[in-house]
């Protein structure tokens, strides 16, 4: 039997498949985003109440009220962005399935979509499950600089839109405002949409600020803002993500959610809210801090043993130069650091449509202390 052809251009992601190939070993998982901190105890007890309230069926389409009210307010005050909470915000399973259903509800089969790389490999697969066709742009480290014009060399009658990821996955790049400035200059003359993942919008550093492209004037008509609370509450399994956009594409987005998911789990959408609304901002510069801290550890350790790393700006995640590991690609070189010293990292192939990662892999450092120093601990044992 003949089964969909999109389904021979997705792979198994090679995080989940690192992730796999550590728990055989009993190693150290620095390979996926899985923040194993403790969540906020507002947001927690906000999920308890909600159970117990009975508050445990279908909710609407985008979301329950609470959450999507909550939402609002943290986007105008945050993001500088003007959102009504009954028009213009969706709720979906996390990020992802908010970029999914804008993806199926905004894309035709053939479409291009320009994609960042590194990139993050669910967006790509994303697109290609929609039968549509990331092309892509090389930023180049240490600052994952990249030259306008080779946007413009890849543009054709099919391109439709373009993905930000800011900060970024993998490489912790923030789009600074005269980046964004220029790709949304060239996407308006090209009547594009902006595709945004912003999922870590709370991780920056080093001082620099977070712009959500979707706060500049005159393209709130094209911007599809994507976040959620997945990573800043350390719920990656609650699945709560939302996108942001103008209503005529809103209510097709969310009618593709409800085809799809149906709406994420209620009482977690109340937890959610509880804590959007309840916590101070001191949580979130808290935040900044204490993941500073773990690059700080990570990335010194990879000095140390000749595993240069490019320091991220933001996000929580750090590429290293491993050119001196055993291996001609980086899943051989990810495989050599996990097998030698039982650290999972993720290859660099898996970040890029060619062979340009293969002298790179990523590590997570979004984890508790005791964790994070021993993985430290076991990859000083390299010898390169």
């Amino acid at each position: 039997m003949q089964v969909n052809a999109r389904i021979d251009e997705i792979v198994q992601s090679e995080i989940r498949a690192m992730s796999i190939e550590c728990d055989k070993v009993g190693g150290i998982n620095l390979s996926q985003g899985i923040c194993d901190l403790a969540l906020p105890r507002l947001v927690r007890e906000g999920a308890k109440d909600a159970i117990d309230a009975g508050i445990n069926q279908y909710t609407r389409y985008d979301g329950i009220f609470e959450l999507r009210k909550a939402i609002a307010v943290k986007l105008k005050k945050y993001n500088k962005i003007n959102a009504d909470p009954e028009k213009n915000i969706v709720v979906s399973c996390g990020a992802t399935g908010a970029f999914y259903s804008a993806c199926l509800a905004l894309l035709n089969p053939g479409d291009e979509v320009i994609i960042f790389e590194p990139y993050y490999g669910y967006h790509v697969n994303t697109l290609l499950a929609v039968g549509a066709k990331p092309v892509y742009v090389r930023t180049m480290p240490p600052d994952w600089t990249f030259d306008m014009s080779s946007l413009e060399k890849l543009v054709t009658p099919r391109t439709k839109g373009i993905m930000i990821n800011t900060p970024g996955n993998p490489s912790g790049k923030i789009f600074s405002q005269n980046e964004l400035q220029a790709l949304v200059q060239f996407a308006v003359a090209r009547d594009m949409f902006i595709f945004t993942d912003e999922i870590y919008e709370y991780f920056v550093y080093d001082g620099f600020s977070h712009i959500s492209p979707g706060s500049l004037s005159g393209i709130q008509d094209r911007v599809i803002t994507i976040s959620g609370y997945s990573k800043v509450f350390s719920i990656t399994g609650w699945r709560i993500g939302y996108c942001v956009c103008h209503e005529k594409w809103a209510q097709s987005i969310g009618y593709i959610n409800d085809l799809v998911y149906v709406c994420s789990p209620a009482p977690l959408q109340m937890g959610v809210a509880r804590g959007i609304e309840g916590l101070s901002d001191d949580f979130y510069a808290n935040l900044c801090v204490e993941y500073a801290r773990k690059r700080n550890k990570i990335c010194d350790v990879l000095h140390k043993i000749n595993l240069t790393p490019f320091i991220p700006r933001g996000a929580y995640y750090v590429l290293a130069d491993v050119g001196a590991v055993p291996g001609k690609t980086s899943k051989e070189k990810a495989r050599y650091i996990l097998n030698t010293v039982g650290v999972a990292s993720v290859p660099g192939s898996a970040f890029y449509h060619d062979c340009a990662g293969d002298d790179l892999v990523r590590f997570v450092f979004a984890k508790k202390d005791a964790q994070l120093d021993e993985a430290c601990r076991r990859l000083q044992k390299l010898r390169l």
